[in-house]
């Protein structure tokens, strides 16, 4: 009895510190660095972008990551619309990188390496459509690269089930608010990056430790 209240304690814990939770810096003010000229942009959305970002920051050739919206049909969504689930938005982050450094293919082999792409909008105790599995194409060459590497990784067996990710067209981008930029870096104590991110990324390192960004 003792072994299952802990365990639900445990869960509870998880469930209550969610990327659905307000963070307590909230006041936190992000400075707005420009991006530099020429860097190429890929827009991914793979469950909580607390999550995504924390991964794609470690990785080399990659200059900036913005936590954001995209995919829906409400201008200026603010996070609290995003999470009722009826803007149509999904979670996503805009990857700016040098593409001499890192390449979309790579940058593709990380994002579906990195979640779950076969669950339809959840990413573990996160769920709603706003928590879908996204790619959304710059132009052409990215769409191609995506439906490939979606379809070569159906045929390989990888996944037990079939692979739900949507690739759809980039539109808009909308940037989110201040506290959720660079959230794993500012708030690497809170329960949610303790136990969901932090794992997450020494998994992430562990089998790309050859993309990882030079200390």
């Amino acid at each position: 009895m003792k072994f299952s209240i802990s365990m639900l304690a445990f869960v509870l814990l998880i469930a209550g510190s969610s990327c659905g939770q307000k963070s307590k810096q909230a006041t936190t003010t992000m400075a707005n660095e420009p991006v530099r000229e020429g860097l190429a942009t890929a827009t991914f959305g793979s469950g909580c972008f607390w999550c995504t970002e924390a991964v794609f920051q470690n990785v080399e050739g990659v200059e900036k990551v913005e936590s954001g919206y995209s995919g829906g049909a409400v201008k200026n969504p603010t996070y609290k619309e995003v999470c009722s689930g009826l803007t149509g938005h999904a979670e996503v982050i805009q990857v700016h990188y040098d593409s001499t450094k890192v390449s979309y293919d790579e940058l593709l082999e990380i994002f579906w390496k990195t979640h779950d792409p076969t669950t339809l909008n959840r990413q573990g105790a996160d769920e709603g459509t706003q928590y879908r599995s996204v790619v959304f194409y710059h132009n052409e060459e990215q769409k191609k690269l995506a439906e490939k590497y979606k379809q070569e990784l159906d045929k390989s067996g990888a996944y037990s089930n079939p692979i739900v990710t949507e690739i759809s067209p980039y539109t808009v981008f909308y940037k989110a608010e201040d506290y959720h930029q660079n959230y794993y870096s500012l708030n690497g104590n809170a329960p949610y990056c303790s136990f969901v991110i932090q794992p997450k990324l020494e998994k992430f390192r562990k089998v790309f430790k050859h993309k990882l960004k030079k200390s």
